[in-house]
């Protein structure tokens, strides 16, 4: 179950970026190209409230590498959002309450209001991506599989990724009828499957 307390305890992204870890280069590099456009950042502000991502992950995981700097710095671009950071291997039972499928995927963004009640959850991987990953490349052998992937990120430079959890946090707001836009927006071009 997910608490405040145990959301708290989550390690904050700059916390994890500060401590050694598997592919610390390759982390930093992430990190270093991520860039929000100001209209993702602009409509996360525009619902007010104050949302919280929580994040199952591993520090050795390809996707995680590709995602957590994205969703980090859409977080650190507007005033009412928060990010923590939870092991997956430590914390089975939200893990298993969040599976794709039958299969323990990460990352997974678990989004929270402010009474910290979850409202969706996000992950492993963009749509598109995992959809491709699922009809397509579990059929390669690893190695091109992965090179597929990497490709993608790097072509889609977190575009999808950012548009998909947006789209998300909005979704919830429409859902629970706790948007306070006050800043009517044409729909995004393409919704989470």
């Amino acid at each position: 179950m997910i608490t405040r307390v145990r959301y708290e305890s989550g390690e904050t992204f700059a916390d994890f970026m500060a401590r050694a870890k598997p592919n610390d280069s390759l982390w930093m590099a992430m990190l270093k190209r991520v860039s929000i456009p100001p209209v993702m950042s602009a409509r996360v502000q525009a619902l007010g409230g104050h949302w919280r991502l929580l994040v199952l992950s591993e520090d050795w995981c390809g996707d995680s590498i590709n995602i957590l700097p994205i969703v980090s710095r859409l977080a650190d671009s507007v005033t009412n959002m928060d990010l923590r950071l939870l092991k997956r291997d430590e914390n089975p039972d939200i893990m298993d309450a969040h599976l794709t499928g039958t299969s323990r995927s990460i990352p997974i963004v678990i989004l929270l209001n402010d009474k910290f009640q979850e409202c969706g959850w996000w992950g492993p991987r963009p749509f598109a991506l995992q959809r491709w990953v699922v009809e397509k490349g579990m059929k390669l052998d690893p190695a091109e599989r992965y090179r597929e992937i990497r490709t993608f990120y790097a072509r889609d430079r977190g575009a999808t990724t950012i548009e998909e959890i947006v789209s998300m946090l909005e979704a919830c707001c429409r859902k629970h009828g706790e948007a306070q836009s006050p800043v009517p927006r044409p729909p995004p071009s393409r919704q989470v499957g």
